[in-house]
């Protein structure tokens, strides 16, 4: 088992490490839309929080040796289903191996943003 860690995403805000590589996977801990250098939360719309929480998984993915057409599973977290047209231009973008996929609605995350999307992949 090995910790992935890098400057390129936000530090954990929790007691959690932002991936781990166990088994030939990488698993990677909820991202939510935070600057990774300032620590703040880029925009309040979908398609901005998007777009971030992506570019988080893809500084982890690529500390990990791996990349988004190696993900095998994402669950995405959305406070406003309404949101979720608007959350899959952006993720479709990125995801284009189309890995297994849960999407839930869920009353609150952390630091009130819209979204969050863990992801499993191969490394």
């Amino acid at each position: 088992m090995k910790r992935i860690h890098t400057d390129k995403a936000p530090a954990a805000i929790g007691p959690y490490t932002q991936a781990i590589v166990s088994g030939g996977f990488v698993f990677i801990s909820g991202q939510i839309p935070l600057d990774p250098v300032t620590g703040d939360i880029v925009a309040s719309d979908i398609i901005l929080q998007t777009e971030q929480v992506m570019k988080n998984l893809g500084a982890v993915l690529e500390a990990a040796g791996s990349g988004f057409e190696r993900a095998v599973k994402a669950t995405c977290y959305l406070t406003n289903m309404d949101d979720f047209d608007s959350f899959n231009v952006v993720y479709s973008k990125y995801m284009t191996s189309r890995p297994a996929r849960a999407c839930v609605g869920v009353k609150q995350l952390p630091k009130h943003v819209l979204c969050e999307v863990d992801l499993i992949a191969e490394v």
